[in-house]
């Protein structure tokens, strides 16, 4: 992003933001409640659009890009509309679409990367289950699950460990350690790292919607010795998100 700016119902959000993310990069996106780190991180994909400057997804424009399983993205919450029942597995196997060639048949690599995923966030033994069932956190399993099975080359996640148990946040921070170690790229929006700390090498700090801080993580510098970086609580909510469901452009 080069001078990316955001303004939403006539507020400014983002204000000059210069962001690049390399490949094999695992950044965090930290700040106070309402920052703008989980605008920062839709406008990067296109899904907000920009007031000014420019954004680009593997050097072209989100309107041009049209390789969406290079990116795995984990929105902060999972939408189920239609009062249609729908299974953990058929939410999670969805994730392979941006893989499949129109009017191609699920095969046994879809299968196989769904299982693998399902089994990475602990949700194998309940693969049959409606997802409505679940809680918020175990939802968010869900997405996790359903951005691994499309094996990206980035993962971009939106508060993925808000609302989730603890034993899950360390599943999550060794899943995504080894996608790390392979050469996978992670950006992902937090307040609290907790148990994915040692996986981060570089923290993006907003304040007010402008970057105070890209640079040494905090366990480099110290979680309070970054700039803007003010004690908040874990889960609370920032700018509004629209429950629907984002898909890729066709």
């Amino acid at each position: 992003m080069n001078g990316g700016q955001v303004n939403l119902d006539r507020r400014p959000v983002l204000r000059g933001i210069d962001l690049s993310v390399e490949a094999g990069e695992a950044v965090a996106v930290l700040g106070a409640n309402g920052s703008g780190k989980s605008t920062l991180i839709r406008a990067l994909l296109g899904l907000v659009p920009l007031s000014g400057g420019e954004t680009f997804l593997y050097d072209r424009p989100p309107a041009r890009f049209r390789e969406w399983w290079r990116i795995g993205y984990v929105p902060q919450r999972l939408s189920v509309g239609g009062g249609v029942p729908t299974t953990i597995r058929e939410v999670v196997a969805s994730g392979r679409i941006a893989r499949q060639r129109r009017l191609r048949l699920t095969g046994a690599a879809d299968r196989e990367a769904t299982d693998r995923a399902l089994a990475a966030v602990g949700l194998a033994h309940r693969a049959s289950d409606p997802v409505q069932a679940l809680s918020g956190g175990q939802q968010q399993r869900v997405l996790i699950a359903r951005a691994l099975a499309g094996e990206p080359d980035t993962f971009v996640m939106d508060e993925p460990t808000a609302g989730v148990d603890s034993e899950s946040q360390l599943l999550l921070a060794e899943t995504l350690s080894t996608l790390v170690a392979r050469g996978k790229t992670v950006l992902l929006v937090a307040h609290e790292l907790g148990p994915l700390e040692p996986l981060i090498t570089r923290a993006v700090v907003l304040r007010d919607g402008h970057v105070c801080h890209d640079g040494p993580p905090p366990q480099a510098v110290g979680t309070h010795a970054l700039p803007g970086h003010d004690h908040v609580h874990p889960h609370a909510e920032e700018e509004p998100v629209s429950p629907l469901d984002w898909r890729p452009a066709s």
